[in-house]
């Protein structure tokens, strides 16, 4: 639910629609700095901000901030720009068969580790603490790799909003988080 007033106390309209005091969203600060940034490095095409960059914003979760969702999938859009972006520049310098390459070769890396057997694929936690629901994990590990080996329909959008329950002895999220990163990395290269 979303207040009915969409402005802030200086008067001008937010970027995103504001859910009620009760509830909590996005620091409306943080996410506005954040993508002025990217916005800038983007028209300016200046170094330092990366797909890869925008994948990994996060921003504090505050009573009245801005709706998650409404700011998630600006990011993702934003995140699909630079890495078209990222994609052009590099096959300008080294040539589309190398950026073919390179994609061909992530993607053989991915499925190398998901080829270990269910239950196994991560490392895990120690038995006092939380990790990702195995099940859950080997079952999204089961689309990827039935998307890289057998073509399979997976977007980087359906990659983004995986979200895991938790579990004692579970999957170390380190390690599941940045397989799910170069998943969409390599989803992104292919576009």
């Amino acid at each position: 639910m979303t207040d009915s007033v969409r402005s802030d106390a200086a008067g001008s309209a937010p970027s995103f629609a504001v859910v009620t005091r009760r509830e909590k969203g996005y620091q409306r600060a943080a996410v506005d700095t954040f993508l002025g940034r990217a916005r800038s490095a983007f028209e300016d095409e200046a170094e330092g901000i990366s797909a890869a960059d925008i994948r990994a914003a996060s921003f504090p979760l505050v009573r009245g901030g801005y709706d998650i969702a409404a700011v998630d999938a600006a990011l993702a859009r934003v995140e699909d720009a630079f890495a078209q972006r990222e994609r052009a520049a590099a096959v300008a310098a080294a040539g589309g068969s190398a950026w073919v390459g390179r994609a061909r070769t992530d993607a053989q890396m991915i499925l190398d580790h998901l080829s270990r057997p269910e239950g196994h694929r991560f490392a895990r936690t120690g038995p006092l603490t939380f990790g990702y629901r195995v099940d859950e994990v080997d079952h999204v590990a089961k689309r990827i790799v039935r998307f890289l080996r057998d073509g399979d329909a997976l977007s980087a959008e359906q990659v983004r909003q995986t979200a895991f329950r938790m579990q004692r002895r579970g999957y170390r999220e380190e390690q599941v988080d940045a397989l799910l990163d170069a998943t969409i990395d390599v989803l992104l290269a292919i576009r």
